[in-house]
């Protein structure tokens, strides 16, 4: 047993736990917490992580391996980072809501999505990537305080993903999207788009930024439907791939496509 109690920052790389309980014992005797980083690397021995410190504000989780159990408990956390990918569906998953999350940064995949969704719906800023379609397919949430979304779009019919987050964020003022293309069956297919117009793009989406295009029809489909249906877009940045002799035909097709917003800038990189 150890006891902790002036120390505020805690970073846990690459430990090899004694047993399962040992992180939350841990936990538990740093009473006034408030930045915990727990990566745990090539190390695989950590089967629960449970993080219950109320005082805690900025929480990263680096997981590359499966959990039987996931909580969280940190009612006044403003930063949280996760990066855990799952498929085991049967593991206990408690994470409770985070009512003063200001930025959230989220690598994930698991069965229980919902769950890590709904405690996260106060963030100002996210950033999301996923390498499944269905990782998140919209269960009545709102982000009512999401004003700048970060999207990776790394696999086909992620596109899904964009459509539901446009949906459930009605106040959004920044929109980049990201092409990853080191990841296999990269780019994007199976653009849906949405049989009505999401309200940020109604109201309040002011700026736009695709990263990496390289004008694939689904690509284009997305870059266009934005410029087309964004009525208060300012800028819109296109960032295409170095040498890219397609570059020219795709700055014609943009520029020529309508703008909802007539203040709207259009920028090629």
């Amino acid at each position: 047993m150890v006891c902790l109690p002036c120390l505020k920052t805690l970073q846990l790389r690459n430990v090899t736990y004694l047993n399962e309980d040992s992180l939350q014992r841990l936990l538990s005797n740093c009473p006034v917490l408030e930045d915990l980083l727990v990566d745990e690397g090539e190390v695989d021995n950590l089967r629960k992580v449970i993080v219950m410190v109320s005082s805690l504000q900025r929480l990263a989780l680096c997981i590359p391996h499966d959990l039987d159990e996931l909580v969280i408990n940190t009612p006044s956390l403003k930063y949280f980072k996760i990066q855990y990918h799952s498929w085991k569906s049967h593991h206990k998953c408690l994470i409770e809501k985070m009512p003063k999350l200001r930025e959230a940064f989220l690598d994930v995949y698991f069965p229980s999505m919902d769950r890590l969704i709904r405690s996260i719906t106060s963030a100002k800023l996210l950033t999301f990537i996923s390498l499944e379609d269905d990782v998140y397919i919209g269960e009545g949430f709102v982000f009512n305080q999401l004003q700048n979304l970060k999207l990776f779009l790394c696999k086909s019919n992620v596109s899904s993903l964009l459509v539901q987050l446009l949906k459930d964020s009605p106040k959004l003022r920044s929109l980049d999207l990201f092409v990853m293309e080191d990841h296999e069956n990269s780019g994007i297919d199976g653009w849906n788009q949405p049989s009505t117009v999401p309200e940020c793009l109604l109201s309040s989406l002011q700026t736009f930024k695709f990263l990496e295009y390289v004008g694939r029809p689904r690509e284009r489909e997305i870059a266009t439907y934005i410029l087309q249906n964004a009525r208060r877009l300012k800028t819109a940045t296109i960032m295409s791939q170095p040498g890219l002799y397609e570059t020219l035909d795709m700055i014609k097709e943009l520029a020529l496509s309508p703008r909802a917003s007539t203040a709207c800038k259009l920028v090629f990189v």
